[in-house]
Order: C-alpha cells, then structure tokens, then sequence
C-alpha cells in the first residue's frame, strides 16, 4: 500500500519544550479493527478463514473515504505476527487503503485506553456511516 503523506505539528509545553506533534486540524487518526469490525470475525484459532472472509461493503466504501480526505488509517488487530502476510494480503486484495498495520492487540474486548492525548472511541455496531456528534457519558481521572 502506498502511504499518504500527511504532516504533524509541533507542539510546545508550558515551558516550551518540545512535546508529541499532533495532526494538522481536521484531521483525524482513525484505529480500525478487523475482525467483527470490517469484515466478520475470524479467531486466530481459526487462521485458514483469513484470506476468504469478505470486507463489509459500507467498512470499504467510508474508510477507503476517510483516507481519500486525508485521515490516517491504521489497522490494528488480535491477530499474530505469524497471521501478518495473510492480512496484508486481505487487505490488499480487497483494495483498502491504509498507512500502517498493528498486529497483537490484546485479546478480550473491554478495552479501556488511556493516553495523553484526546481519545475518542466508536463501538462497532453492525454498519460503517459517516460519524456523528453525540454527547454520552464517560469515565475520567478524579480531579
């Protein structure tokens, strides 16, 4: 896959030292599981289902959108290292455009990321659309 550029910004602290750059305003870092995400969930127990399981249509059409405007795509999966070749390949031959592949994400689900930076997380729920703005409750760190 060849890769888009795009370009971060630096970004100072409040003493001016130099800290992680973020992306560019309006865009967006976009983390996209594969499995029972865009396409329907195959185990790793389960290797052989890889290369000919189908994309969900609406799963190609908005992510091969998102990275058209300009957002970064990075797929990131439970699968293992050894499943790396055969994803790519899956990929590939279904023609998703991406920038990077990120293999061994913990098994289990109820994930619960904390990070420096802003994280907005979607739950999956049976169709890819456009996003839209939507107030839920969430938890944070006591202040």
């Amino acid at each position: 896959m060849k890769k888009k550029d795009f370009s971060l910004q630096q970004v100072f602290d409040e003493k001016g030292r130099p800290i992680s750059p973020i992306l560019e305003d309006g865009i967006k870092n976009y983390l996209i599981d594969i499995d029972g995400t865009v396409c329907d969930d195959v185990p790793n127990e389960e290797p052989e289902r890889m290369g000919t399981v189908l994309p969900y249509p609406d799963a190609l059409d908005i992510l091969n959108k998102w990275y058209d405007q300009g957002h970064v795509i990075t797929f990131f999966t439970s699968r293992t290292e050894e499943h790396r070749e055969i994803t790519e390949y899956w990929l590939k031959k279904h023609n998703f455009k991406y920038h990077g592949l990120l293999m061994e994400k913990p098994r289990g689900g109820n994930y619960h990321w904390i990070d420096n930076h802003i994280v907005k997380a979607t739950r999956f729920k049976g169709r890819f659309t456009d996003l839209v703005v939507a107030t839920k409750e969430i938890e944070v760190f006591e202040q």
